[in-house]
């Protein structure tokens, strides 16, 4: 089947009205009689008409779309965080390009770029790196907002609007001292350049300082937040059968079932042999044994947060100062601790 798309020039024609009344009722203005509007409605479904946006983007200077560049979609914080974008710029007529740069640099800026050939009116990012490679976006002035991960001082005036990972790890590790009574504590994190690595190793050293626990450097380990690197790491604790850690505190959900799945191969049992928790919740958490005790984030509030501050910059609204926005986590305590929920 072939279907020809029509212009408003033939709306016109078959309408017996000019382009320009055409244009004006497709785009609902009150400037047409309402019966007009109706028929030429009917005349463009007809027609399969459809308008030409990449014309309207030129004329206006905007394209009503903006991307959403975050590190892996399939990780279920990250699909939340994505579906509170795109259900707000949908709401405002805003359509969503998603990216994913899997922590790579090199491919966060090239999606940079590509955007910003696309003519992309705003971009929320979630980055891998520190700030630098966003030269380009700095040098333009361009909207942009910071989701999830921020840059050490943020100096260039862009909004953000994150989770208080620091609180998160430190109550998760507090309830592993003070509920369970745990002195030996290892924590597997993500990449250490990146603000949520950093603040999550801050929140842990806080809560082992408040109870008087000297900090073992070898079982702090930051790397990755893919489940590979949990499941090494925790490979190696199990082997060290002199110095091994009673719990462990996973920087996410993904790092978590890494170890997780070490343990079942090495036949330890949690929460008996070893307590786990972890930042971010799975869905698949209600399936698995033992449940995960968790420091669960508003994922979809800042998502949908980070949409409305993108588009109130793309908009022009004379917003003075950048927005920081920090979004406190939920403690959700499940069997993998030790409790008994």
């Amino acid at each position: 089947m072939v279907i020809s798309l029509s212009t408003i020039y033939d709306i016109a024609k078959r309408a017996g009205v000019s382009p320009a009344t055409v244009s004006r009722a497709l785009n609902n203005q009150n400037l047409v009689k309402e019966e007009t509007r109706k028929k030429i409605h009917k005349i463009a479904e007809e027609m399969n008409y459809s308008p030409n946006f990449l014309a309207r983007s030129l004329v206006k200077k905007q394209t009503n779309t903006i991307a959403l560049i975050i590190s892996d979609i399939t990780n279920p914080f990250f699909t939340t965080v994505a579906r509170g974008v795109e259900d707000t710029a949908s709401q405002k007529g805003f359509n969503t390009i998603f990216c994913n740069t899997d922590e790579n640099i090199e491919k966060e800026k090239q999606y940079v770029n590509l955007m910003l050939q696309r003519r992309v009116d705003g971009i929320i990012i979630a980055s891998c790196g520190s700030g630098n490679n966003l030269g380009d976006i700095r040098n333009r002035n361009f909207p942009l907002v910071l989701v999830d991960r921020a840059f050490p001082g943020n100096n260039d005036g862009w909004d953000s609007v994150v989770g208080d990972s620091e609180e998160g790890a430190f109550l998760l590790t507090k309830h592993l001292i003070e509920v369970h009574h745990h002195q030996k504590i290892a924590i597997i994190s993500g990449p250490p350049v990146l603000s949520t690595s950093q603040d999550r190793v801050r929140g842990y050293l806080r809560a082992l300082r408040d109870y008087n626990i000297k900090e073992n450097p070898e079982w702090i380990i930051l790397g990755e937040f893919k489940e590979n690197f949990g499941y090494q790491l925790a490979l190696k604790f199990f082997q060290n059968s002199s110095n091994k850690p009673t719990a462990i505190f996973a920087g996410n959900n993904f790092i978590a079932i890494g170890i997780i799945r070490a343990a079942r191969e090495m036949d330890i049992e949690i929460p008996r042999d070893l307590a786990l928790v972890t930042f971010d919740d799975l869905e698949m958490a209600s399936y698995t044994c033992p449940f995960l005790t968790v420091a669960k984030q508003p994922a979809y509030t800042m998502g949908s947060m980070a949409t409305e501050f993108l588009l109130q910059r793309i908009s022009g609204e004379k917003i003075r100062e950048k927005r920081i926005v920090v979004l406190k986590p939920e403690i959700i305590i499940r069997k993998s601790c030790g409790c008994s929920q």
